[in-house]
């Protein structure tokens, strides 16, 4: 008797999306409005916005999701108070379950904001169309883009809106207990520091991890001290140095070409900032790693 697969049920499918955007307006930004024939979550991921649905205005406050069915007019405008981040996804789903989001205003917990977060980062990976684009009205594909990173797009919108179905009308409330709050925290870290190597060329500040990350600079810069020692800046510049000292060691690029790898702006503050978390000059590292090197064939 051979084994007979079962064909997994999907209610949730999403093959196609429209756009992905991470918005950061100023204070007195209006949009008009339009109405499209696919599906739109909007999320506060800063500050308030209003956002119209139809004939109704509501405020959309930071950890809040509004979603817009397809045909709904729909606009969004600050309040005039604060400069918010917005992320905005469009996508094509035709699944029952769907009706589940019509007209609903959620409370993203953890897990969504992880998911948000991940969505945001594939997008930068898959498509060099820009995220804050606001008239980019297609997504082109990057020639370089990174392996799976649309598909990872799909599977997390799909895991995200699942969830919150499975969850219903009664999300949990209150604090998390110091167990889960301790998983959490080590999920994110791991996550960002993941996302800091992979970057590990670019000139980042600590409004881009934030926001590539979908997360606060307090809760950032809280988690940072707590499981390294040192803010994210400060991680993320000692990650360069590793880096740096293992180019050194290969021998396959000199110092100018290293600082220009590793996205420093001169080589003299290349050599400034490795002085400063080693010790040693890159030229005194490298003499001594020559050293260590002959000695380690028995030379002196």
């Amino acid at each position: 008797m051979g084994y007979k697969p079962l064909e997994l049920e999907k209610v949730i499918r999403i093959d196609k999306i429209y756009s992905v955007h991470y918005f950061e307006y100023g204070p007195d930004y209006a949009f008009t409005g339009e109405s499209h024939d696919f599906w739109e979550l909007v999320y506060a991921d800063k500050g308030e916005v209003y956002v119209t649905a139809d004939d109704h205005e509501l405020l959309l406050k930071k950890g809040q999701m509004i979603f817009h069915k397809p045909g709904e007019f729909h606009n969004i405008r600050a309040t005039g108070k604060d400069a918010p981040n917005i992320v905005i996804v469009s996508f094509e789903c035709n699944s029952p379950a769907m009706e589940f989001f019509n007209g609903r205003q959620v409370a993203v917990g953890d897990s969504e904001r992880v998911l948000m977060a991940r969505i945001v980062e594939m997008a930068g990976a898959a498509f060099s169309t820009p995220l804050d684009d606001p008239l980019a009205q297609e997504l082109v594909r990057k020639p370089d883009a990174a392996f799976g990173a649309e598909q990872v797009i799909g599977l997390s919108l799909e895991t995200m809106l699942l969830d919150m179905i499975r969850r219903g009308d009664n999300p949990a409330v209150g604090r998390p207990t110091s167990l889960i709050r301790e998983r959490s925290q080590n999920e994110f870290l791991n996550r960002v520091q993941t996302y800091l190597e992979n970057n590990i060329q670019r000139r980042l500040t600590l409004s881009d991890i934030c926001r590539d990350n979908l997360v606060g600079r307090s809760y950032l810069q809280k988690v940072f001290r707590e499981k390294t020692g040192g803010g994210a800046m400060e991680y993320f510049g000692n990650l360069k140095i590793q880096k740096a000292k293992e180019m050194i060691r290969e021998g396959s690029h000199n110092f100018t070409e290293i600082a220009s790898l590793l996205g420093y702006n001169s080589i003299h503050y290349f050599s400034r900032h490795f002085k400063k978390v080693t010790g040693m000059t890159p030229s005194e590292y490298a003499s001594s790693v020559k050293v260590l090197a002959r000695r380690g064939r028995g030379e002196e």
